[in-house]
């Protein structure tokens, strides 16, 4: 009877430890999940542009930077919105990226060597108003001599 008893006690006790170490491995499994959720920054700049051409492009070159998750380039507002992955890159690779394709961002001044070879209607103006609330049509081109 006593070694029916122990051997009893034994299972129950390895069940318990058992089930304790799942527990344990749910625990750093979810941890690890939240970690990579807060590594994730959204943020949003100015980036000069004209037209449909010049989104492709941008975007693009947001998206060549290794961790760029998502970019989006609104033409009427001049403003890129990008979420990345902060532990592969930073926010100014992202401007360094768009800018080696010809393009100015509110921190970097665009490659004149890429500008010069953008398409006509991608040559925008140096002087143009970045991050804009969207008011003034990017299509008209009038202040620009376009």
């Amino acid at each position: 009877m006593k070694k029916a008893m122990l051997s009893v006690a034994v299972i129950v006790a390895i069940g318990f430890t058992s089930c304790k170490n799942n527990t344990k491995k749910d625990v750093e499994t979810s941890n690890t999940a939240v970690s990579t959720e807060v590594a994730m920054i959204s943020l949003s700049f100015g980036v000069r542009g004209n037209c449909g051409m010049c989104k492709k492009t941008i975007e693009k070159a947001a998206h060549g930077v290794d961790g760029v998750e998502r970019a989006n380039w609104d033409k009427n507002k001049k403003i890129i919105e990008v979420s990345f992955d902060d532990t592969e890159t930073n926010e100014m690779a992202i401007h360094n990226a768009i800018a080696a394709s010809g393009y100015d961002t509110e921190k970097v001044a665009g490659s004149e060597d890429a500008y010069k070879n953008l398409p006509d209607c991608c040559q925008y103006d140096h002087d143009m108003l970045m991050n804009q609330s969207g008011d003034i049509k990017a299509d008209d081109y009038t202040s620009q001599g376009h």
